[in-house]
């Protein structure tokens, strides 16, 4: 796992072997961040990363000049790698909370410019996360949400989706806000 862009770009990340995740392939991730470089400007933007895991997606929006970077998940061991890892290589703008995402969710009245959610792929929940999230009008006018899970899955009857990306058995769908 590694940095591909920014500041911070080729730095290996070597979480603990017992962190409850499955990250972001290297390649997945690549794929990812050259579709969003042609859509989005990364300096300034304020991003939510939901079941941010290691925080390998929440420190590369970071590396590439996000201004904050929200990142929860509900494993305390995640949530003391991200802040640790954070703090080590000077990624001041991340902020790492403990919480069940479905439950931060019903209490957030922030808005984001772009919010990822990585859930597990075996979260029956999945297709409320674009529900919750239009509902509540996280996104800012314009935002995006990017929803990671497995290809055979389809995110597709939402009103706001836009377009879902294949990589092997992982995909991302992508949703966005009315302007």
């Amino acid at each position: 796992m590694r940095i591909i862009g920014g500041k911070l770009k080729g730095l290996r990340l070597n979480p603990p072997k017992n962190l409850p995740v499955r990250p972001t392939t290297d390649l997945a991730k690549e794929a990812l961040f050259n579709i969003l470089q042609n859509q989005i400007e990364f300096d300034n933007i304020t991003v939510l990363d939901l079941f941010s895991g290691t925080g390998n997606i929440a420190m590369e929006f970071a590396s590439r000049g996000a201004e904050k970077v929200t990142g929860v998940d509900r494993s305390i061991q995640c949530v003391h790698y991200l802040k640790d890892a954070s703090r080590q290589h000077g990624l001041t703008q991340i902020e790492a909370f403990k919480a069940d995402v479905f439950k931060y969710l019903d209490m957030e009245t922030e808005q984001y410019d772009l919010i990822f959610a990585d859930p597990p792929y075996d979260l029956n929940k999945i297709p409320e996360i674009p529900k919750i999230i239009f509902d509540k009008k996280l996104l800012k006018p314009d935002g995006m949400l990017i929803v990671e899970h497995q290809s055979m899955q389809n995110l597709s009857n939402h009103p706001a989706f836009t377009e879902q990306r294949k990589y092997g058995h992982s995909s991302f769908s992508f949703f966005k806000a009315d302007n």
